[in-house]
C-alpha cells in the first residue's frame, strides 16, 4: 500500500481524506458515542458510501473505550473487513475526547501502559493497518477535561491539564512503540487543534504564551522540551518533574504527518475588560473573557493558510488538514470546505508539503453545540445527513466528489462569501482600551 507520504507537493493536488465523527467522550458517569448515535457503528455499507465520494483514507475510530465496555470486538472484524473491501485506507483513532473504560482515566498512572496494550492487540489482529491516531487532539482533551472541567473526570487546575496532557502524549508513545514492534513501517498521524490566539494588549504575555502552548504536543513528542524550551518554567511552576519531563526527550516519537484540526471557532480572543461581555464567556485560565475571535470586528479568524504555514514553518513534518467541519447551514459549509481546500492548493504552491484535506463528519455530529455534555437533541448534518435513520447525500457530497477528482469546487453558494468574513459575524465590537476606560 502506497504511503500518505509520498504524493508530491508540487505537481498533483492535496488528497481528500475523510472523517466519521467517533467522539467517545465522558460526562460525569455517562458515555457520548458518536458512532452509535450516527448508526454508523452497526452500518457497513457506510465504507461503500464514502469509497463512492472519491475517498480513499479514512479516519476510523476503533476505540478502546468501547471495546472492554461493549464488547466491540467482532464489531471491529466486521467493520474493517468493510474497509478493505471498500479499498480505503484507514487511519486508525483508539482515543478520541475520550478517558478509556471505567477501570482508568486521564488522571491514571497507569492508563499510557493500558492503552499500549489495547494498541498492541490491534496491530497484531489487523498488521495490514499502517497508520494511527493513538489519541485524538490530546491537547484539546486535557484542557477540556483537566483544566476546564467539561469532561471527565472534570478537574479544574493547570497541573490537571499538564498531567493529562503528559499521560495521553506518553500513551502516544508507547502505543506507536508497540504497534511497530508488529508493524515497524506504521505511520503516527498526530492530530490537535491549531487556533490561534489574539486579545488586549494588556494580556498580551498571557496570549503569546497559550500560542506556545499550542505547539507543546507536538514539542514534546518531537523531543523538543529541554531546559530552555519556553514551556519548560511552565510545567516546572506546576510541580512537573524535570524526569516527566525529559522522558520525551529520551523517547522521541514525531509525527509521520502533522494532523492540523482548524474550526472557525478554533481562534480566540481574550479581554480582561470582563466587564464589557457576558458573565459565561469568563476564561477558567485567569481574569478575563475567552470568546471566539470570529466574533470580534477588529480580530477575525487568521484562516487555514496562516495553520499550514506556522506548523509547516516550526516543524517541517508533512501536514494534513484533519478535520474539516462547520456546524452551520448547508451553504456555509461548503464555504468553508472550499475554503480549506484552496488554502491547501496555496500553501502547496508555496511549498507547504501538504498532504490532504480531511471532510469531517461525514454522518455529521451530535449535541457539539453543548461540547458533549447533555442529550439535547441537537444534530448537525455533514456530508450524509442521518436524522431518517440512514444517510442521504446533503449537497456537500457534490463537493467533495469534485475535489477528490482534483477539480476546483463549483457550486452556486460559493457565489457568495462564508458568514465569517461578513459584518454579520461580529458579536462584541472591540471597544478602544481608552474608550473602555471612560465607560
Amino acid at each position: 500500500m502506497q504511503s500518505i507520504c509520498s504524493s508530491s507537493k508540487t505537481e498533483t493536488p492535496p488528497e481528500v481524506w475523510g472523517g466519521v465523527e467517533c467522539t467517545c467522550n465522558r460526562a460525569g458517569d455517562r458515555y457520548f458515542d458518536q458512532m452509535e448515535l450516527s448508526g454508523h457503528s452497526d452500518r457497513t455499507d457506510d465504507f461503500e458510501r464514502f469509497a463512492e465520494l472519491g475517498i480513499r483514507t479514512l479516519r476510523v475510530g476503533l476505540l478502546w473505550d468501547r471495546y472492554e465496555e461493549l464488547g466491540y470486538g467482532k464489531r471491529h472484524d466486521v467493520r474493517m473487513d468493510a474497509i478493505r473491501h471498500a479499498g480505503i485506507r484507514p487511519i486508525v483513532g483508539l482515543v478520541h475526547h475520550g478517558s478509556g473504560p471505567r477501570h482508568t482515566s486521564l488522571l491514571d498512572p497507569g492508563f499510557p501502559d493500558k492503552l499500549a496494550s489495547y494498541a498492541k492487540a490491534l496491530a497484531e489482529k489487523y498488521p495490514w493497518i499502517d497508520a494511527y491516531t493513538p489519541v485524538n487532539e490530546p491537547n484539546t482533551t486535557a484542557r477540556f477535561s483537566g483544566m476546564y472541567g467539561v469532561w471527565y473526570p472534570h478537574h479544574r487546575s493547570r497541573r490537571s491539564y499538564l498531567l493529562v496532557l503528559l499521560n495521553q502524549l506518553k500513551a502516544t508513545v508507547l502505543s506507536m512503540e508497540a504497534i511497530r514492534r508488529v508493524r515497524p513501517d506504521s505511520q503516527l498521524i498526530q492530530t490537535d487543534d491549531l487556533g490561534s490566539v489574539t486579545g488586549t494588549a494588556e494580556l498580551q504575555s498571557t496570549w503569546e504564551l497559550l500560542n506556545l502552548r499550542q505547539w507543546l504536543p507536538f514539542d514534546l513528542l518531537c523531543g523538543r522540551v529541554d531546559r530552555h524550551h519556553p514551556m519548560f518554567w511552565y510545567m516546572r511552576r506546576e510541580d512537573i518533574s524535570e524526569k516527566e519531563i525529559f522522558w520525551f526527550m529520551e523517547h522521541p516519537c514525531p509525527p509521520t504527518v502533522l494532523g492540523a484540526n482548524y474550526y472557525v471557532t478554533s481562534d480566540r480572543y481574550l479581554d480582561h475588560r470582563m466587564e464589557l461581555y457576558p458573565s459565561h464567556l469568563r476564561s477558567s485560565e485567569g481574569p478575563f473573557v475567552d470568546v471566539e475571535a470570529v466574533r470580534i470586528r477588529e480580530s477575525g479568524i487568521a484562516g487555514f493558510s496562516s495553520v499550514l504555514r506556522g506548523a509547516w514553518d516550526r516543524y517541517r513534518i508533512p501536514i494534513a488538514v484533519t478535520e474539516v467541519h462547520l456546524g452551520c447551514e448547508i451553504e456555509e459549509q461548503i464555504r468553508w470546505v472550499a475554503a480549506a481546500w484552496r488554502s491547501a492548493l496555496e500553501a502547496r504552491q508555496d511549498g507547504v508539503n501538504c498532504l490532504a484535506v480531511t471532510v469531517w463528519a461525514l454522518l455529521g455530529s451530535f449535541y457539539w453545540n453543548q461540547l458533549v455534555t447533555s442529550a439535547n437533541g441537537h444534530y448537525e448534518p455533514g456530508v450524509f445527513d442521518v436524522s431518517s435513520g440512514e444517510p442521504v447525500e446533503t449537497e456537500l457530497a457534490k463537493i467533495v466528489r469534485q475535489i477528490a477528482a482534483g477539480d476546483d469546487p463549483s457550486h452556486a453558494a460559493l457565489d457568495c462569501c462564508g458568514w465569517w468574513e461578513d459584518d454579520s459575524r461580529i458579536c462584541f465590537p472591540c471597544i478602544p482600551e481608552d474608550e473602555a476606560v471612560a465607560a
